[in-house]
């Protein structure tokens, strides 16, 4: 049993990082399942949409730092309970997805593995027996440093991850595993392939009032794209050097296009009150926030290779 209990806890323990560092490296990915999950067709919890954010972080660096606290033994008590918690939320959530079919991909591993809602469900049924039988005989976990030592990696592995979660929202997921990662050509991600996958990229399109003008700019040589998922919930303060990258763009011989999904009125508002010299053209939000993790955020393109794409704070390091 002893032999089981350590076995239970690599395996346990090594997941939770697993699963915590693949969403900790695009944490925004895990606010849009969680406000998909609050919303008012899912567990109507409205009221909570605008904590999703927070809510993700946490869930995810606490995934991390319980692994390593698992791993190193430390708190055994504390960190068995947490860890309970913690697999009893993620077991209703993934139960819900796979019963109702609501919120199909829940994200449990970010977009680096994706499952099906019953796999996922069945992956935290096989991680909750072994949990609840770790804390029943949790006296056979033993720290496997001195204790100071246990609480100092536990400690840096928060530290880490909360400065890992800092440069991720400032920038740009470290890894990008979506299919608009720098370097991937949308054109191949949009085609059929004979091994029978579906395409990673679907639903694009960038639509002026009366055409979907997408074949035409995925063409093109130089093109600066400004995505804005939704313009109501965009950083406002970011426009006067968005005027700027585009009027410098647009100098430099480059295409430059905005993309919202937002009604006419507001783009036609924003338009006038920062002077955005720049047609705006429509595309799905969910295609938008999967682009990119920012609002506003640039991507560059060459013939629809993705080039470069940076978040609006870090426009200056833009090479046009």
């Amino acid at each position: 049993m002893k032999i089981l209990i350590q076995l239970a806890r690599i395996i346990v323990g090594a997941l939770f990082i697993f699963s915590g560092f693949v969403k900790l490296v695009d944490p925004i990915g895990s606010q849009y399942k969680f406000e998909e999950y609050f919303s008012e067709g899912v567990l109507n919890l409205e009221f909570l949409i605008p904590y999703a954010l927070p809510f993700a972080i946490f869930l995810i660096i606490a995934e991390i730092v319980l692994g390593v606290a698992l791993l190193v033994g430390w708190k055994a008590k504390f960190t068995i309970n947490s860890l309970k918690l913690m697999i009893v939320l993620f077991l209703f959530l993934t139960w819900y997805s796979a019963y109702f079919n609501k919120v199909t991909d829940c994200g449990c591993f970010g977009d680096a593995i994706k499952l099906t809602p019953w796999q996922t469900f069945s992956k935290d049924v096989i991680l909750t027996f072994l949990i609840f039988l770790i804390g029943k005989y949790k006296t056979h976990i033993k720290p496997i440093l001195s204790k100071n030592n246990n609480g100092l990696i536990v400690f840096i592995s928060l530290g880490i991850s909360s400065i890992i979660t800092w440069y991720v929202l400032t920038n740009l997921p470290i890894i990008d595993f979506r299919p608009y990662a720098i370097g991937n050509n949308i054109p191949d991600g949009m085609t059929y392939k004979n091994d029978g996958k579906i395409p990673p990229i679907h639903d694009f399109f960038l639509e002026d009032a009366q055409n979907d003008l997408a074949p035409e700019i995925l063409k093109m040589e130089k093109v600066l794209l400004i995505i804005m998922p939704s313009l109501e919930k965009s950083e406002f303060i970011a426009f006067p050097d968005i005027k700027n990258l585009a009027d410098n763009a647009k100098r430099n011989g480059y295409s430059v296009y905005g993309v919202s999904a937002s009604f006419s009125e507001i783009i036609t508002l924003t338009q006038k009150k920062y002077e955005l010299d720049f047609e705006v053209l429509f595309c799905d939000e969910t295609t938008l926030k999967t682009m990119i993790r920012a609002n506003p955020g640039i991507i560059i393109l060459n013939k629809g290779t993705i080039v470069d794409k940076k978040n609006w704070r870090k426009i200056n390091k833009l090479a046009l």
